[in-house]
């Protein structure tokens, strides 16, 4: 059994490192990695363990192996982005104004639709689970506390739209949301600025107003990104 365990961290190891090279750009698309056995040598693992870590890497659409020729790295629109993987990777090498600008088109068409459907079926529990992000958020007295409370709050909110294939969205980009919010937050000057705009979404759920919900919660959405611009635009003076 703990033999078991060591290989599979072993091999969840390989994965991460490998992972994150590629993301990173240290191996850019359409560029081979090196032999299987110098790749093994340097990594100070067994083949098999590398060849394990490949196929995740395969089946995440990172690389792609080519008989006689090796394997390559593969164009970004071929990753699947959603993988949680992926998205820590991403967020871990600095999400890119790019990659924040598409976050943020994901969060428009997904989340004040949520806010509206919490707003028409959200259960009194539902609703607690919302107001007790709310008041942690209220409570935190730094950038982590509020972070993982913001993200209590919209997991909460995707919850409570009691649409699975809705508030499955949520373990999916996670990390990249958590990363998001706490660059939003960063660069508000005071993190506690957004509190009155979630105070808001907060109330038009309660109140069972399912568009003043979706006005709210898109205003947030939109004041988060202007966050980030204006400190992105400050950066290049």
């Amino acid at each position: 059994m703990v033999k078991f365990a060591v290989v599979r961290n072993l091999h969840r190891q390989v994965v991460q490192e490998l992972g994150r090279r590629i993301i990173s750009g240290e191996w850019g698309a359409g560029q081979y990695l090196p032999r299987e056995d110098a790749l093994a040598e340097s990594m100070n693992v067994s083949r098999t363990a590398l060849r394990e870590a490949m196929k995740v890497l395969s089946a995440k659409g990172l690389i792609e192996s080519r008989q006689r020729s090796g394997t390559r790295v593969r164009e970004e629109i071929h990753w699947n982005q959603l993988d949680s993987d992926v998205l820590a990777w991403r967020c871990e090498s600095m999400p890119t104004e790019s990659f924040i600008e598409k976050l943020v088109e994901m969060r428009e068409v997904i989340e004040p639709s949520a806010a509206a459907a919490a707003a028409r079926r959200r259960s009194d529990e539902q609703l607690l689970a919302i107001e007790a992000a709310y008041e942690g958020m209220a409570a935190a007295d730094d950038l982590d506390a509020w972070a993982e409370a913001d993200l209590a709050f919209h997991h909460a909110v995707l919850a409570a739209t009691n649409n699975e294939l809705m508030a499955s969205l949520f373990s999916v980009i996670e990390t990249a949301l958590g990363t998001y919010f706490v660059l939003s937050a960063r660069n508000a000057g005071n993190f506690k600025n957004a509190l009155p705009q979630h105070y808001k979404v907060y109330e038009a759920i309660r109140r069972r107003h399912p568009e003043v919900a979706r006005e709210a919660m898109s205003k947030m959405v939109s004041d988060s990104r202007n966050n980030i611009r204006k400190q992105r635009a400050v950066g290049k003076r």
